[in-house]
């Protein structure tokens, strides 16, 4: 099963998605990518994500032009703005899915208040994904 995760800048909701999807299943082959990728994955991305017990520090943003000529049986999109501006793949994408989930880096606030907001999306990501395996991918 090969999945690919988009959001705008891949430094944070696809991130978490990514890692996520394969802590449920270490046979799943699952990327992300950026349709504008930032420089780098968010340090409070992988904050939250360490207090998980998932280490996401060693990951990189990625472009999805990379991407374009390859196969998935999904492509999930996990915010707005890459659903709208998702690109044409020449590879064959078996389910385009999109799960929208508000963008943590624009959280503002104390410290203490953006690591909520952090923890929080952190947390739906790895419902909705949990949720998506369960349904889609545990039965394969």
């Amino acid at each position: 099963m090969k999945i690919l995760v988009l959001c705008t800048g891949n430094s944070c909701r696809s991130q978490m998605a990514e890692a996520f999807l394969k802590s449920f299943d270490k046979g799943l082959e699952v990327y992300s990518a950026g349709t504008k990728p930032a420089d780098k994955v968010h340090p409070k991305a992988i904050q939250v994500m360490k207090e998980v017990g998932i280490d996401i520090s060693t990951n990189k943003t990625k472009t999805v032009e990379q991407f374009l000529a390859q196969s998935f049986d999904y492509v999930i999109t996990v915010c707005d703005n890459a659903k709208e501006t998702c690109p044409f793949f020449t590879g064959k994408v078996e389910h385009r899915l999109h799960m929208g989930f508000e963008d943590p880096a624009e959280a503002t606030g104390t410290e203490e208040e953006v690591l909520s907001v952090f923890r929080r999306i952190r947390d739906e990501i790895k419902s909705e994904f949990y949720k998506f395996y369960l349904e889609n991918l545990k039965k394969m």
